[in-house]
């Protein structure tokens, strides 16, 4: 009986220290996330190896492992940048993006946790203010938001890939410009519309008296065809279709008798 506690206390010390050590060395990787491995005693971070997938992973106590998101994330940036003719535009843009999972390693050794603020938003500024200073703010303001859009999104991503960044998108969400500046745009842009329009209303009455020029033309046309086709002998024989036709008309008693002057039948005699 004197002997059992003595042979308890080590199994209970030994129980204790594998539930700290299974606690240590067991990592959990959440849904859309990786991680990197870290060995104290193996050469650092480990990059030729695929990362931490989701799931539950035992690793050595002494290493450690760096938990990434690497879902598809978002990033907000507000910037102030110069225009062709140095006028200062406020632009408003976000990224869509997420990092390599093949490179996940690389990334954490020569970048960081702080990879997004260290990389991709520096980028995303570079860039807008190359894109926008090659356009004015009317173009800004009116038919340039989607070319500017896909720019910024090019250049960034050619820097970014290099990064083990995958950009997804950039998209532009708003353009704000000067107050007089945009105010003087809208007023040239309505002067352009209403002049658009009474181009319009010219041509569209050119078009009408045209038409109109045209049906005369072919309506004194037909009548000229049909004046030089009709000869006396046409003449006569329509004026004794039309005196056969009255002939038979209940309300008239015809006596022909003769022809007139002009070689048709004269009608004597009407009740």
């Amino acid at each position: 009986m004197d002997r059992l506690p003595k042979i308890a206390l080590p199994v209970i010390a030994v129980i204790i220290f594998v539930i700290i050590l299974v606690s240590k060395s067991a990592i959990t990787i959440g849904s859309g996330e990786a991680g990197v491995l870290y060995k104290t005693f193996g050469g650092g971070v480990v990059t030729d190896e695929a990362a931490l997938g989701e799931g539950f992973h035992l690793v050595a106590p002494w290493n450690r492992v760096y938990v990434y998101e690497v879902r598809q994330q978002e990033v907000f940036e507000k910037m102030q940048v110069l225009s062709s003719n140095g006028l200062e535009i406020k632009l408003d843009a976000s990224a869509w993006f997420q990092p390599k999972f093949e490179d996940l390693g690389r990334l954490h050794q020569e970048k960081g946790e702080s990879y997004v603020e260290r990389v991709l938003l520096p980028t995303i500024r570079s860039a807008a203010r190359s894109v926008v200073g090659r356009y004015t703010p009317e173009q800004l303001y009116s038919s340039k938001r989607d070319a500017i859009q896909q720019e910024i999104y090019e250049e960034t991503k050619k820097i970014v890939d290099g990064q083990y960044i995958q950009l997804n998108e950039v998209l532009v969400r708003d353009v704000t410009l000067p107050p007089t500046i945009k105010e003087a745009i809208e007023r040239k842009l309505k002067q352009e519309q209403e002049s658009l329009e009474y181009e319009f209303r010219l041509v569209t009455a050119s078009k009408e008296a045209e038409k109109v020029r045209i049906e005369a033309q072919g309506k004194a046309d037909a009548n000229r065809i049909l004046s030089a086709s009709l000869t006396d002998k046409i003449l006569q024989d329509k004026g004794i279709d039309a005196t056969l036709e009255l002939s038979k008309s209940p309300n008239s008693k015809v006596v022909i008798v003769g022809s007139g002057d002009s070689g048709l039948p004269l009608i004597l005699g009407n009740n």
